[in-house]
This record gives structure tokens, sequence and C-alpha cells, in this order.
């Protein structure tokens, strides 16, 4: 039950930011996404509906840098930073951030931050 009532909110907020926020080509958006046990993060053109930058902690390239992590907040930090080298080497330097109806808060907040540390503005 209590599942149930939580998706229903985070849906909910999730319509109410989708409503506001809108990736253009000049500031794409900035999606997070958040399991039990991993953090997914893209970056997406809402004008052509196309995923520019994707990343993940199950992204192979990530997995031998997120081995010295302990924690999930340290490993959020850790896939923040190698999104964002990866939309900086693809001319990307301005985005609009999207948290998807999660708290900015724990894993969402080192996300963003380590997106910011390696060299995005929001």
């Amino acid at each position: 039950m209590i599942k149930k009532d939580t998706t229903k909110r985070r849906s909910r907020i999730k319509k109410t930011i989708r409503k506001r926020i809108f990736g253009s080509v000049e500031r794409p958006r900035f999606t997070v996404y958040r399991s039990l046990n991993d953090i997914y993060g893209q970056i997406i053109d809402d004008v052509s509906g196309k995923t520019l930058v994707a990343i993940s902690t199950n992204t192979k390239e990530v997995k031998e840098e997120l081995a010295a992590a302990k924690t999930k907040v340290e490993k959020s930090t850790l896939v923040g930073k190698l999104l964002a080298k990866k939309a900086i080497e693809k001319n990307i330097s301005a985005v609009v951030f999207d948290r998807n109806g999660y708290l900015y808060h724990g894993r969402v907040k080192a996300f963003a931050d380590g997106a910011r540390a390696g060299g995005l503005k929001f």
C-alpha cells in the first residue's frame, strides 16, 4: 500500500515539473532516475526527442571507476562528474535540471553536484 502511494505521489510531482521544464537545443534537459541500487542520468533534447548523453552506474566504462566508491552517494557524485565530462565532449555546457519527481536530497543532490563539479551549468 505504501509503495503505491509513493509512486502516485512521485508521478504527480513529475507531471508538474515536466509542465515547466523543457529542454531545447541550447539548453537540453538533464534528467535523473534513481532506483534502489543504481542511478541513471540522461541529457535530452526535447525538440527532436533524442537522448544526447546517457550514463548510469551500470555502464561498462563507469564500473572500474566506481570500485573505489563505498556508498551510493559517492557513486552518484562520480557518475555525475562522468556525465558532465561526456556532455562537455559533445559541446553541451548548459542544461536544465529535471529531478524527475524525486526530492533534491541525498543521491539526487550528489548527482547534480557532481555534474556541476564536472563543468555543467544549471
